[in-house]
């Protein structure tokens, strides 16, 4: 009896544990919405919930970048630099049209994350590394195109940043969309489980022949380019070019979102659903704190227990998904 006993509690702790990998980030958002409706005044207002997506729009697209490295099993830490550098060339450039400015700020951010790629996947420099490099030269290139902040009045970036279709912002529908856009490249195309492909076991992709070198680079591209449409629109809302501030710590929410969500940091699965989930999760914990009048250190100290939750619970769930896979593949074999 004692045996059996014995047996059945690590079974238990090992279903609770997958249990919460896989549903705990949204347990948590339904949590926060239920406390929130008992202590915050208000909270359940239209106008709370357009502030509290439109806030969130920007982390959501930064994330779904960096879910796509994670799943390649990297990490970029460029991407606050891309927001601040895409600020700057934004207003270096509007004066000759939103649209012209918009090509300008791609071509800087494809080329930041073409560096970021070759240096991974052609030179072999660690990601952390990489994108470290990019993220300290992103954001000093950023400040000598613009040194300070600037006021921006144009009639098609104000429409961007706070118009809306039927009542439901820009901001929300763009992220809805490149959130729906990402999962489809994920599940569904090619390059998607190239990419998985290659986080599972980059040796085992090249051997099986995928093209590792030209996914990873177009992974950083990906990246590169949805950190700086993540920047235009925050500049758009603020009406403003701020580089020295715009996406700072940027990068740590957008991992903290993919971690929360399910995504394991080993690389070989993304969870897009759960990225999206986690960028909420962590929105609504912000607010929570800043709400009731406390300081923004309490905001950082409570993503911080977020990170080492989400890592904790997050043990073992890459190194199971690998041994899942080849079971698999040793399954079709015979």
């Amino acid at each position: 009896m004692a045996e059996a006993t014995l047996r059945t509690a690590p079974l238990d702790k090992a279903r609770a544990l997958q249990w919460l990998q896989t549903y705990g980030v949204y347990a948590g958002v339904a949590a926060l919405l239920v406390v929130n409706t008992v202590i915050t005044p208000h909270f359940l207002s239209a106008e709370n919930f357009r502030t509290q997506a439109v806030q969130v729009a920007p982390v959501i697209i930064v994330a779904l970048g960096m879910a796509l490295v994670i799943g390649t099993e990297g990490v970029d830490l460029s991407v606050g630099a891309v927001m601040a550098l895409a600020a700057s060339v934004t207003a270096l450039y509007l004066g000759y049209g939103l649209l012209p400015a918009l090509l300008v700020v791609a071509l800087f951010a494809a080329g930041v994350g073409l560096a970021n790629g070759a240096l991974v996947a052609l030179v072999g420099v660690q990601p952390i590394v990489a994108t470290l490099a990019l993220m300290v030269g992103g954001r000093g290139l950023a400040l000598v195109l613009l040194p300070q902040l600037e006021d921006l009045r144009n009639p098609s970036l104000a429409s961007l940043g706070s118009g809306d279709i039927l009542g439901i912002p820009y901001l929300i529908l763009i992220a809805a969309v490149l959130a729906l856009l990402v999962a489809f490249v994920v599940r569904r195309t090619t390059f998607g489980r190239q990419l998985l492909a290659i986080g599972d076991s980059r040796p085992a992709a090249q051997l099986a022949g995928l093209p590792v070198r030209r996914v990873l680079i177009t992974v950083y591209v990906v990246c590169a380019l949805l950190a700086a449409v993540a920047g235009v629109l925050a500049t758009a809302r603020l009406q403003a070019s701020d580089p020295t501030s715009l996406g700072n710590l940027m990068e740590l929410s957008a991992i903290t979102a993919v971690v929360v969500g399910g995504t394991p940091l080993t690389g070989g699965r993304v969870n897009i659903a759960g990225t999206v989930a986690g960028a909420v999760l962590i929105q609504l914990l912000t607010a929570t704190l800043i709400k009731h009048d406390l300081p923004p250190s309490w905001t950082q100290i409570a993503q911080a227990i977020v990170i080492v939750a989400a890592v904790y619970a997050a043990r073992g769930r890459g190194s199971d998904d690998r041994h899942e896979s080849g079971r698999t593949r040793d399954h079709r074999e015979q």
